[in-house]
């Protein structure tokens, strides 16, 4: 007599099904079957979460914020880039101090109506030139402790959220940010999230279902977890997603990441936070002048499209409940170099994007850039890039004490966001 359940048609037993993922271990077996990859990382809710949507775009590479918003109001500014530094002409929005970068052109419309920000001289209280410890010291964001967990993850858990998809990261690399015990799955775009080899004669959903319904939490959590996220993707995917507002992405990975992040927050799941990675800022050389067709202006072009086609998509109403902040690992030296680029730095800027947002303004200390203001040769870092997320956590996601996400951190009063109500 042959059995006719999952299990057996498919051929697949408890023990071939986790040696067939035995690379990922036992409480991360289950997800190796689901993960894609684009860089970046989403995270949902408990039910009753009512504050924003908190979206973090990284800037990995090592972001010039003194490109993008630049202080054309310092003179020493042009004395250290003869070459790269942005002509004043050229310049858009800002005041007397500070200019965007023309390449964010595509953000003047937010810009000007007070729904995007920037804060400048930001950086970290250990600062550091490597990537890779700059990366995860800014993701686990808590110098000076033994705490290994990193920052959404313990934001996740500020929030008491208890979704099976708390943490969905999207990209072959998790973020450390999401380091931690809440459950995580891995996924390109939402209409790419599917169950590796789950055919008609395959059917390893329904097998997984099968194997893991008398197992032991360890097992059967994950597994749970794993079919209630291809269930909730495959109904937000059914029908094709059409951008809002004529919207139009671009087809590159922040683009296919962000309208993602759009397709979900629409659909209403219950999407807490969300983090998608932009890289390619290691300019050491040929950095470019403003001009189309220069590499930073390119790249810069490419970043202002996208954002301002998310909040097109989003709509004034959806915006009002999203709040965007870019982050990055370090900023770039005042000074260029020989090869007209710039190398690793310290001080850098934030874009912060979104409905509750009192916009049209650089935030922050400007510590100036003469060379007795710099910290060997950087612009100095004047405030805590934790304390202008601790602003947001509170006024706009309902946070109380930061000292379970930031210890030892008291959050900026620059009024940057206005408090939600609702």
């Amino acid at each position: 007599m042959t059995c006719s359940c999952p299990e057996y048609q498919s051929g697949m037993t408890r023990r071939g099904f986790l040696r067939r993922a035995a690379a990922a271990g036992a409480a991360g077996a289950v997800a190796a079957f689901a993960g894609d990859s684009l860089a970046g990382s989403l995270a949902y809710a408990s039910p009753g979460y009512t504050g924003d949507v908190l979206v973090v775009v990284s800037l990995r590479g090592g972001f010039d914020g003194l490109s993008a918003v630049v202080p054309h109001g310092d003179p020493s500014y042009y004395k250290a880039r003869p070459t790269i530094g942005v002509p004043k002409a050229r310049l858009i929005g800002g005041n007397s101090m500070f200019g965007l970068h023309p390449a964010l052109a595509p953000l003047l419309p937010w810009w000007n109506a007070g729904k995007l920000a920037a804060v400048h001289a930001v950086g970290q209280k250990t600062p550091t030139r490597s990537h890779f410890a700059a990366m995860e010291a800014m993701e686990r964001a808590a110098p000076g402790t033994s705490i290994r967990t990193g920052w959404i993850d313990r934001m996740l858990g500020v929030q008491g959220a208890s979704s099976p998809l708390n943490g969905v990261s999207i990209g072959s690399l998790q973020p450390q940010s999401l380091n931690g015990p809440a459950p995580k799955l891995g996924l390109r775009t939402v209409d790419g999230f599917e169950m590796s080899g789950d055919t008609p004669s395959t059917p390893m959903a329904a097998t997984l279902r099968q194997l893991y319904a008398d197992a032991p939490p360890l097992l059967a959590t994950p597994a749970a977890n794993t079919l209630t996220a291809l269930t909730t993707t495959a109904e937000v995917s059914a029908t094709a997603y059409t951008p809002a507002n004529g919207a139009a992405y671009p087809n590159t990975e922040l683009g296919n990441g962000l309208s993602s992040i759009a397709q979900l927050i629409k659909a209403d799941v219950g999407l807490m936070t969300a983090a998608v990675d932009y890289g390619d800022w290691d300019m050491h050389e040929n950095l470019g002048t403003a001009t189309t067709g220069q590499r930073m202006h390119t790249h810069l072009a490419d970043f202002a499209a996208t954002l301002a086609a998310f909040a097109k998509d989003l709509g004034s109403a959806g915006l009002a409940k999203v709040t965007l902040i870019t982050l990055s690992e370090f900023g770039r030296r005042v000074g260029e170099n020989a090869s007209r680029g710039l190398d690793h730095g310290n001080g850098n800027a934030m874009f912060v994007l979104g409905g509750g947002v009192r916009g049209k303004k650089v935030y922050g200390s400007w510590p100036g850039l003469g060379p007795a203001k710099l910290v060997d040769g950087d612009l100095r870092g004047t405030t805590d890039y934790r304390s202008v997320i601790g602003e947001i956590l509170q006024k706009r996601c309902g946070h109380g004490s930061l000292a379970p996400v930031f210890p030892g951190v008291k959050p900026t009063s620059f009024g940057l966001v206005t408090a939600r109500t609702g």
